[in-house]
């Protein structure tokens, strides 16, 4: 019995590491934006809703990577955070990338074109860093 109340706490412990890594990435991917992610969503933009919730995603992937090959909580905060680190530059890279358009004024806009790229680039590069941090 107290082997099943150990695995009970660890996936509560994880269940609250991944939810204060998701605030945390919320927080810093909003910064990041230069418009109000929360006002663009409550308004209806269905491209920054698709933007964040891949962000969002992205960031489940890579702590799911990471917590799979962690063999402490201090390890999976500190690598969870480099994921965030990484997906930030992310975006800076592509926005740089694509000097035809800024990607947040194309979210801002609804444009989900930009915002399915960008969410493809996010998953696909998710899945690779993940595999890094492993």
């Amino acid at each position: 019995m107290n082997e099943y109340l150990q695995d009970a706490a660890n996936v509560g412990i994880g269940l609250a590491i991944l939810l204060v890594i998701l605030a945390a990435g919320a927080f810093v991917f909003s910064k990041l934006t230069r418009y109000n992610d929360s006002e663009q969503i409550a308004a209806g933009n269905q491209a920054a809703g698709m933007y964040m919730g891949s962000k969002l995603l992205g960031l489940c992937i890579i702590v799911a990577m990471v917590s799979y090959s962690s063999d402490d909580w201090v390890s999976m905060l500190v690598w969870s955070a480099v994921g965030i680190v990484i997906l930030c530059l992310v975006y800076l890279i592509f926005d740089f990338l694509t000097p035809r358009f800024k990607v947040c004024e194309q979210i801002e806009q609804g444009n989900l074109a930009v915002a399915q790229l960008l969410r493809a680039v996010i998953i696909g590069v998710s899945i690779v860093i993940g595999t890094f941090l492993m």
